[in-house]
């Protein structure tokens, strides 16, 4: 080890200590400027932040927050990663998803950058007949293949088995995953299958084939259903835990059947949370293995998050699965799939496939983020999130396991309206823009053309819903598509800005922000008479409304103004409504196309 020398710099030591209760003072104060009476001991309550799962992210984390040890990478509980060198030889697995027949695409992601392949084989998408012809020039024998054919996991199988055949590529060569998911695909369809198929998989690999996997553990269906991190991590232990029974009752060992399983999660735009969540489902699967007895470290696909992508303004979601990227290497996942930026609109285009490529080549190759080890280890709120997400992941999965296991709170609908419940309430923030949706619910952009892909194929359906964070919000903005296309403009709203600029700028973007995230065009030149709207929104400080509000409101609606709303909560006479932070602004923008009739 390498001892500097002396240089006589003390640093911070000439500095005396500061205790958490002067830090809380100092909060005190700048809370009481702006307006909020809070003690100094209320003040870090203040500015905390609730999470789904009762989890309270605080603004100041201290080396008083204890965590059980992380331990090392490559060792149990192995919550710093799976391997010992964790992606430092190369970086992780760029994982390219694809669900059309287009080997031209195929070759040219895995010349590019593209390190495996995951494919929708099978009625929702790739036939099983074009399966070769997609992989036609692909080296088998370095780009692993991933399937995802649900139901029709057993032909996709035994034809990848033959492409393997026929090439001329050894058993020991092949590297990939079945992709056979049986309570996945139930969460999907509600419908259910058969194991038995899937152990003889199962038993093929572990008996011929050392570099395949039979079982992926796909925690995508909990997590586009409105789940919870803790849910997914729930909902993953209790199919990884059902898929153990049943392959060591068909005769692998409890060591076997865990090298069978590769386990998938969404990685979103909320980094700090999903690197906590992929260091605390290796933790959690550790423990399992463990019980087991068999400690194995769990293998990790992340995907960039299914719920968080938009139609509108697609382009902003390059920068969610950047985000989203950067955390699932930091977490260490071992294959990351970025998702095309226009995933939600339909089969991405050349443009966007590399776009989603190059997102990982940039972290991993210029950004050098595989670097290092588990970089977020050590720091006191990462560890304290990782633990106290795993308890809560751990208490759903015993919550699972109490109702009989995976299939039973499947089949039950008791794990269905447990991740409705948590959808709800992320709804209701979602209406309120408490969780805020850049392009959509936030500076969103009327006047974009449109962006228009090939139709993907139909996903599966039938069982548990897909949600997307969008969602209220494009059933309003295609409300008011529908009216453009029927007479030739959007509807409209007039924004009476009062006072001076200093007095209305900021109510005045609040305003035209919300409705248009409704698809209502805010019209803020010339006089009412002019602007083509029917109703009015007024914004300025509380003392110009004080000094003009009522007057203004009376002279609109003589002006023929059917409708006023007010920018603000300050109580006005001649007001219908008000529009502030925090608002239902879906309710407000749906009542609004309503009386407009826009339907």
């Amino acid at each position: 080890m390498t001892v500097l020398p002396d240089d006589g710099l003390s640093l911070a030591g000439e500095f005396p200590n500061a205790s958490h209760e002067q830090w809380q003072a100092l909060v005190e104060s700048v809370l009481h400027k702006s307006g909020k009476e809070v003690s100094a001991s209320a003040a870090e309550e203040a500015l905390s932040t609730s999470l789904e799962d009762g989890l309270v992210t605080r603004p100041l984390y201290t080396g008083s927050d204890a965590a059980p040890d992380p331990g090392l990478p490559g060792f149990a509980p192995f919550v710093r990663g799976g391997r010992a060198q964790g992606n430092t030889v190369g970086g992780w697995d760029v994982r390219q998803w694809h669900a059309a027949p287009d080997g031209d695409a195929v070759l040219s992601d895995l010349e590019n950058g593209v390190t495996s392949l995951w494919l929708a084989v099978g009625a929702h998408g790739i036939p099983l007949s074009s399966l070769g012809r997609v992989l036609d020039g692909v080296h088998l024998d370095l780009a692993p293949v991933i399937l995802d054919a649900g139901a029709e996991v057993g032909l996709a199988a035994r034809e990848l088995l033959r492409q393997y055949e026929d090439r001329g590529i050894a058993k020991e060569a092949a590297r990939g995953n079945l992709g056979a998911d049986p309570l996945g695909h139930e969460a999907r369809t509600g419908t259910s299958s058969a194991f038995t198929p899937i152990a003889s998989l199962a038993r093929l690999c572990t008996a011929e084939y050392p570099g395949l996997r039979a079982l992926t553990v796909d925690a995508l269906p909990y997590h586009e259903a409105g789940g919870s991190a803790a849910q997914e991590l729930g909902s993953s232990l209790a199919t990884g835990v059902a898929y153990v029974r049943e392959l060591t009752e068909a005769g692998l060992t409890t060591e076997e059947a865990c090298a069978q399983l590769e386990f998938r999660y969404a990685a979103t735009a909320d980094q700090f949370l999903t690197i906590a969540k992929l260091r605390a489902a290796r933790r959690l699967w550790a423990r399992v293995t463990e019980v087991c007895g068999a400690p194995s470290a769990q293998v990790q696909h992340a995907v960039t998050s299914p719920v968080m992508m938009t139609g509108r303004d697609p382009w902003v979601n390059m920068l969610r699965t950047t985000l989203a990227t950067l955390a699932a290497g930091v977490g260490g996942a071992g294959a990351v799939t970025v998702l095309p930026f226009d995933h939600a609109l339909g089969l991405p285009d050349a443009f966007s496939r590399r776009i989603a490529r190059n997102t990982s080549s940039i972290l991993i190759e210029e950004s050098h983020l595989s670097r290092v080890i588990d970089p977020a280890g050590g720091s006191w709120y990462v560890e304290r999130l990782t633990d106290e997400l795993a308890h809560a992941g751990w208490e759903f999965f015993q919550w699972l396991e109490h109702l009989g296991g995976q299939a039973a709170a499947l089949r039950s609908g008791r794990l269905g309206q447990g991740l409705a419940s948590t959808w709800e309430v992320r709804s209701n923030k979602l209406a309120k823009r408490r969780e805020p949706i850049t392009g959509v619910s936030e500076f969103p952009f009327l006047a974009e053309k449109p962006v228009v892909r090939e139709p993907a194929p139909t996903p599966l359906s039938g069982g548990l819903p897909r949600v997307r964070r969008d969602e209220a919000f494009e059933a309003l903005r295609a409300r008011s598509d529908a009216h453009l296309a029927a007479t030739g403009s959007r509807p409209r709203i007039f924004l009476a800005a009062l006072g001076p600029a200093a007095a209305h700028t900021a109510r005045l973007t609040f305003a035209s922000n919300l409705f248009q995230a409704g698809g209502i065009e805010p019209v803020t030149d010339g006089a009412f008479e002019e602007s083509g709207a029917r109703e009015v929104c007024l914004c300025s400080s509380d003392p110009v409304y004080e000094e003009q509000a009522t007057t203004v409101a009376s002279e609109l609606r003589t002006a023929g103004a059917s409708y006023v709303f007010l920018a603000g909560l300050r109580d006005q006479a001649g007001i219908d409504a008000y529009i502030f932070a925090g608002c239902d602004t879906v309710a407000v923008l749906s009542a609004t196309l309503d009386r407009m009739g826009v339907s």
